[in-house]
């Protein structure tokens, strides 16, 4: 009999599935739900997520793939799932969410809190204050994110102490699921690694550094955090009696502990070695590479050993916003003139705004931006940190400004790909996946041309679904290794962009502007926000 898996990405705004043939890696159908509560804000900087919306798309894209795909239920080897990170929420002991309580169903705590919540910000600051010198954060690049696990928890104990004392478990939104799933707790070590401070060699840290930045948080670990981690992609258990029916497979379907989305897409485009750097490009930007050694590497989100593929550490860098700048510029500066020129051409406010913008000399605007639009994630790592635009003119025009906000993140990606060089991270051939690359032919020459390097686009639809599968037929038992996986289903589409000459030269000086002002203005900036909010 035939055998197939399913690949599940849980992203920002809605979950994508796809079901494909593990022989060929064919896929045979795809199926998309979008949460029907998007992302809440409860006040400035929360980004909620209703746990009911997961379960909802879950359910829904599981079926439609197999419906579509006409396979028989029992053919199914395997489910994998990836979920966007750090993506958290707080349950009781059987697993239930916290905010299905009637006691807290009003308590914005008590929701999922999504990656891009930057409420903990206040928590992040004594987080990191209080694990300097401490040996393990140099696996962070020595700095401490509030979009993490442990500020976002610690967040929750300031601002909800009764639901923080009633919760036996926080956990990533993807060990959840999987613990929906199979009925059994585990923990990927993806997850962990990046976002929990777990190592594989000590674990958690220990309980005096948690007491130091909280006297109620000793002994979390163990209780409300759990140890029970289990390896990246590893086999989690297999569906219960109940998820079975639920899902309409059976109780002999797989389940593998669940990916962070951006480290799912490696393998899908068959990048399992060292020193292939992937741009995982979408509302924010992940950027990771793979190297044999543990290198102390400034503003890094994490290097977990095994964290994508077997023997080598996987380092994670990343830019808050990318595709939200771009997003938010359309829907707040593109004056009427446009609106009505694109509606009557029957293009997209993006495609009308690329049209104009590439016939612009580089530096012609004389505009530079910061893409702080979201706060820093990377060198700066703070995410009260703000967007600017520099050179304003009253000539200045949209498309000039468009150009601008794309330059400014290819900036950002710069600084980060100059800091894995400067920390002895290798970085050979760039890679670049996801939605706008390959629908924003602008900006991938953009890239190229600023970070002085050849870039390849993978033309898939589905990479993080088609990655969370590879895992899945493997611990499915279809393949013995990753790399036998790949290599048997992979087989990826690329668009390649080099840079010109000429413009990159030019680049080069505008990016020693971009990098004045984002070293000048980082710290200085941060100061002016502080005082703005206290207004």
């Amino acid at each position: 009999m035939k055998q197939y898996v399913i690949g599940i990405d849980f992203g920002t705004l809605s979950a994508r599935a796809a079901l494909f043939d593990v022989e060929t890696g064919a896929q045979l159908a795809q199926s998309v739900a979008e949460y029907p509560h998007g992302v809440m804000s409860a006040q400035p900087d929360f980004a909620l997520q209703d746990p009911r919306d997961y379960l909802w798309a879950l359910q829904t894209v599981v079926k439609a793939v197999v419906a579509d795909s006409g396979v028989a239920p029992e053919s199914v080897a395997g489910i994998g799932l990836d979920c966007t990170a750090s993506t958290v929420l707080p349950l009781d002991e059987s697993g239930t969410p916290m905010c299905f309580q009637e006691q807290y169903r009003a308590e914005p705590h008590a929701y999922i809190k999504l990656w891009k919540h930057h409420g903990a910000q206040r928590q992040a600051d004594r987080i990191a204050a209080c694990a300097a010198g401490e040996p393990w954060l140099r696996r962070y690049g020595h700095q401490v994110s509030c979009e993490w696990l442990l500020p976002k928890v610690v967040e929750t104990l300031d601002a909800a102490p009764q639901l923080y004392h009633d919760t036996d478990r926080f956990a990533e939104v993807g060990d959840w699921l999987v613990w929906r799933l199979t009925g059994r707790e585990s923990h990927s070590a993806c997850l962990a690694g990046y976002k929990a401070f777990w190592n594989e060699e000590t674990g958690y840290p220990d309980d005096g550094f948690f007491a130091r930045v909280d006297p109620r948080l000793s002994g979390i670990v163990g209780t409300k955090l759990s140890r029970k981690i289990v390896p990246t992609g590893s086999l989690a258990g297999h569906l219960t009696k109940e998820t079975a029916a639920w899902l309409g497979l059976t109780e002999r379907t797989a389940v593998t502990s669940a990916l962070i989305d951006a480290h799912a897409a490696l393998p899908s485009l068959g990048l399992v070695e060292q020193g292939q750097l992937l741009m995982i490009i979408g509302t924010s930007t992940c950027h990771i590479v793979m190297g044999e050694q543990l290198r102390a590497v400034p503003g890094i989100s994490g290097a977990v050993k095994d964290g994508v593929a077997p023997d080598f550490y996987a380092y994670e860098a990343g830019q808050s916003a990318v595709g939200d700048i771009f997003d938010w510029f359309v829907k707040n500066c593109v004056p009427a003139s446009y609106q009505q020129t694109a509606a009557e051409r029957g293009v997209s406010l993006h495609a009308l705004l690329q049209e104009k913008a590439v016939s612009l000399q580089v530096g012609e605007s004389g505009l530079v931006a910061l893409d702080w639009w979201n706060g820093n994630r990377s060198i700066l790592s703070n995410a009260d940190l703000s967007g600017a635009i520099f050179g304003l003119k009253l000539s200045t025009k949209p498309e000039e400004l468009y150009r601008a906000l794309l330059e400014s993140t290819a900036y950002g990606a710069r600084v980060i790909l100059d800091a894995f060089t400067a920390g002895d991270v290798p970085v050979q051939q760039l890679f670049a996946a996801g939605g706008i690359p390959t629908k924003n032919p602008l900006l991938m020459q953009i890239y190229a041309d600023v970070l002085g390097r050849e870039i390849q686009v993978c033309a898939a639809e589905q990479s993080p679904a088609l990655g969370s599968a590879l895992y899945t037929a493997v611990a499915a038992g279809c393949y013995g290794s990753l790399r036998e996986a790949v290599a048997a289903m992979v087989h990826p589409q690329m668009i390649t962009y080099r840079p010109d000459a000429g413009r990159a030269a030019k680049y080069e000086k505008l990016f020693a502007i971009y990098k004045q002002l984002h070293d000048c203005l980082g710290a200085e900036h941060a100061e002016w926000m502080k005082q703005l909010k206290e207004l």
